[in-house]
């Protein structure tokens, strides 16, 4: 006979949003007329550590539309997430995405993150520590 299995705190917090997100996803996806549907303002980003002090890997996606690899340097030599980078994003196929400064906050157990163009937020997330590295839920600043 099976043993039911406890699930972790990551892993209760990530099934809870696929339950509460994946319901919202379809309806909106499906209510646009075009062929061409625009991306929902949602994206995902899980950033692991590296073995140069200062910096983390990426692997990033936006609205299941557009996706691939990233670099953050210039952070605190420390071990840990908290501080401020520089960050690269690149598509699947090696093109340039998108730059930006980086600041990522620890508040209690989770983190807060920004994306900096000039001084200025471009998008805003929240994040928790998970198995291999720091996952990220953030959306783009528009207002």
């Amino acid at each position: 006979m099976k043993e039911n299995l406890p699930l972790n705190a990551p892993m209760k917090l990530l099934l809870i949003l696929v339950i509460a997100i994946f319901p919202i996803l379809s309806f909106s996806q499906n209510e646009t007329d075009s062929d061409e549907k625009e991306p929902l303002n949602i994206g995902f980003v899980l950033y692991t550590k590296s073995n140069t002090p200062g910096t983390l890997f990426a692997r990033w996606n936006y609205g299941n539309a557009y996706s691939g690899p990233g670099i953050a340097t210039g952070g605190p030599k420390e071990s840990g997430y908290v501080g401020n980078y520089h960050v690269r994003y690149y598509f699947e196929n090696g093109d340039f995405s998108d730059e930006y400064d980086l600041v990522i906050e620890k508040t209690g157990n989770f983190y807060d993150v920004s994306w900096l163009i000039k001084g200025k937020v471009a998008a805003k997330g929240v994040g928790m520590e998970v198995e291999n590295g720091l996952a990220v839920g953030w959306r783009r600043v528009t207002d």
